[in-house]
């Protein structure tokens, strides 16, 4: 019988991902994939599943602050975003059967419950899956940092940071760069050294500090999250030990 490496999870969903092929805004049938598939892992393994999510498909704070916006101002536009993205997300989980809670870091009581650190983990232990919208209620914060932050909070014992169309960790683009080099596992420090732009500094210091491993994946690929769960060798591996020291570069797959 199969036994899950982890048993909590936070699952970091970016709002690409949530956009599927159309590149904006949410696709239905990529959020009921995504909703199946999270369903299939709690069915079978009983691990505990916390989600953050981000709101790229709808609005970036940092792009509107590029263009003049106060930057306070364009981050809580993203925390909104974040916001419709998880009320979206909880729509398909409960569709699919999932009991769901969905907790704002800044208050929005009719639609959603309060960030309480103790109540989310008791939704956690009662078998449900908690979504964190709103970032961590202060701007200047990615949704990256959320997701490390959540996760020390709840004590996950590891990140699944899962992307769109893309299965892992690069030395460089791989939809722009055939050639581009897949990292197997990497180290938080080595990471950060090369630019590589997976999570922001904030958010890779706390996973560092607190031992919080990253697994980076393609969530548009069948059965990736179980496999993710099951500690199976996918994506990119992001860690601090000596384990993760070592970078393996791999063909990109065809």
């Amino acid at each position: 019988m199969l036994t899950p490496k982890y048993r909590r999870v936070v699952v970091k969903i970016s709002g690409e991902a949530l956009a599927g092929e159309q590149g904006y805004g949410i696709d239905p049938e990529m959020a009921t994939f995504v909703a199946q598939e999270i369903r299939e892992v709690l069915l079978q393994f009983r691990v505990q599943m916390a989600i953050v999510v981000g709101g790229g498909n709808i609005w970036r704070g940092i792009a509107g602050s590029t263009k003049g916006m106060d930057r306070a101002t364009a981050d809580y536009m993203g925390m909104l975003a974040t916001t419709i993205n998880a009320l979206a997300l909880q729509d398909a989980l409960e569709k699919a059967g999932v009991d769901t809670r969905v907790q704002t870091a800044i208050e929005m009581r009719a639609i959603a419950e309060p960030y309480i650190r103790r109540r989310a983990i008791r939704h956690l232990e009662k078998g449900r899956v908690v979504i964190f919208a709103a970032g961590t209620g202060s701007p200047y914060f990615s949704t990256d940092t959320t997701a490390a932050l959540r996760a020390a909070e709840i004590e996950a014992g590891a990140i699944l940071m899962a992307k769109r169309g893309v299965d892992g960790v690069y030395d460089d683009d791989p939809r722009k760069n055939p050639a581009a080099r897949k990292f197997q596992s990497l180290t938080y420090i080595e990471m950060l050294n090369r630019g590589l732009g997976v999570m922001d500094a904030t958010a890779a210091s706390l996973c560092m500090d607190n031992g919080i491993p990253v697994i980076v994946f393609n969530v548009g690929e069948r059965g990736n999250i179980r496999r993710a769960i099951l500690g199976e060798r996918i994506g990119t591996l992001i860690g601090g030990d000596t384990a993760c020291a070592s970078l393996l570069p791999a063909q990109k797959s065809q």
